[in-house]
């Protein structure tokens, strides 16, 4: 049996992440094909589109076998801790051969060469790092500039570190040799429109593009050729029912949070310096909006999606002390069932057999499943759909559920 992973947010699923999947599953002759994917939260600190549990059935309804969730405080984090949270969740799962993803490069050789290098941090480019930041220079560029001096046979991949997909890839095969893992890094060549193009193009366009034009009121029938049909069509109904989320709905929420703490500051939460929670206070009265606020507080060594990670870390209650009660943990210790195909039987059962972390189906049977300390992770999580549910329904007018009363999808 062999078995491949994608690390995912499919904010929303679509023609170029089906194409990544079918493209992984033929190169690899893979059986079955695992995702860990993040929950309602995503890793450049909003909101998703759509819930946790609808994107899980984009996924499997477009040949995903299995769906696990990625814990809310990696899947809101910066691209290291992306990475360990949800390479770690495929170690312990005992079965994976393949690590899957994409890159703009393409080129898995050279990703593991950079990514070699920074997972050993030799002193030579430690010390030239230290030097480019004592220099002024954000983190990203002072990185690149020390790898490029500690390895120059690199100078003609200078790009390479400056591509989101690049990054978090680079990222994956660092996890991976810090944890010793058997995985295998295999990538596609991400296709179609940039990471952060808007616009459409007659097929693949981006998923930020996608979600501009949910946003705009884009024509269906324009927006239905990027999406593969049974993803087009879940997540039309869940339009029908709900309310598509942005950033913008928390604004109440974080600006009470902001004003409730300013006595004190925010440098408990995770990702937050000195510095930006001096600005934050500072510029606590000219809140107008989520959006607003990330766009007043960026600098050119802080990026709005730094800052917007930031604010959502505030939000959702995400302490600096939680990373490290994670580390105690080895950073996952369960891996959480969102949902499943149903002929994906004996992926279970080889789960069952070699993981070394338990499959959590059932949240009310967790307690028994768990120790007290990762019992408590979960909980946080549990927390942050619940933010998250409680502005979706609020905007669409229904009801609010506990997560304990939502089934995992089963296709």
């Amino acid at each position: 049996m062999i078995i491949n992973g994608i690390v995912a947010e499919y904010n929303p699923f679509h023609n170029g992440h089906l194409y990544q999947l079918n493209e992984a599953k033929e190169k690899n002759n893979a059986d079955y094909t695992i995702i860990v994917m993040s929950g309602n939260f995503v890793q450049r600190g909003a909101p998703a589109l759509l819930d946790k549990f609808t994107r899980t059935k984009m996924a499997l309804s477009c040949g995903a076998d299995l769906v696990l969730e990625l814990p809310c405080i990696y899947a809101s984090s910066s691209a290291e801790y992306f990475a360990t949270g949800a390479v770690t969740l495929f170690d312990k799962l005992g079965v994976t051969d393949n690590l899957c993803f994409g890159s703009e490069c393409g080129d898995v050789s050279v990703l593991c060469e950079i990514a070699s290098i920074l997972a050993k941090e030799p002193a030579e480019y430690i010390t030239s790092l230290k030097e480019h930041l004592k220099d002024g220079l954000s983190y990203p560029t002072a990185r690149t500039q020390a790898l490029l001096h500690y390895a120059p046979q690199l100078c003609e991949y200078r790009d390479v570190l400056s591509s989101p997909n690049n990054i978090l890839g680079i990222e994956y095969i660092k996890a991976l040799i810090r944890r010793s893992s058997s995985m295998l890094a295999y990538t596609t060549t991400r296709f179609g429109s940039d990471y952060h193009d808007k616009g459409f193009g007659e097929y693949n366009c981006s998923a930020l593009a996608i979600r501009e034009a949910v946003f705009s009121d884009t024509d269906n029938e324009v927006l239905s050729t990027q999406l593969p049909e049974a993803a087009y069509r879940n997540m039309m109904d869940s339009f029908s029912k709900f309310s598509p989320i942005s950033s913008n709905d928390f604004s109440g929420l974080l600006h009470y949070k902001l004003l409730m703490e300013s006595e004190k500051g925010y440098t408990d939460y995770l990702d937050i310096s000195s510095d930006l929670s001096d600005r934050i206070i500072k510029n606590l009265y000219s809140f107008s909006s989520f959006h607003g606020f990330c766009e007043l507080l960026k600098t050119k060594d802080i990026t709005y999606t730094r800052v917007s990670r930031c604010l959502m870390h505030i939000l959702l209650d995400i302490k600096k002390a939680d990373l490290e009660a994670c580390r105690d943990l080895d950073y996952v210790p369960y891996a959480r069932v969102l949902g499943f195909r149903r002929d994906a039987e004996p992926l279970l059962t080889e789960i069952k057999k070699h993981s070394f972390i338990p499959l959590i189906t059932k949240l009310a049977d967790a307690g028994k499943l768990l120790s007290e300390d990762a019992y408590h992770m979960l909980q946080k999580d549990v927390k942050c759909s619940s933010i998250y549910e409680s502005v979706s329904c609020r905007k669409s007018n229904v009801l609010m559920r506990n997560e304990l009363q939502k089934q995992i999808v089963i296709v």
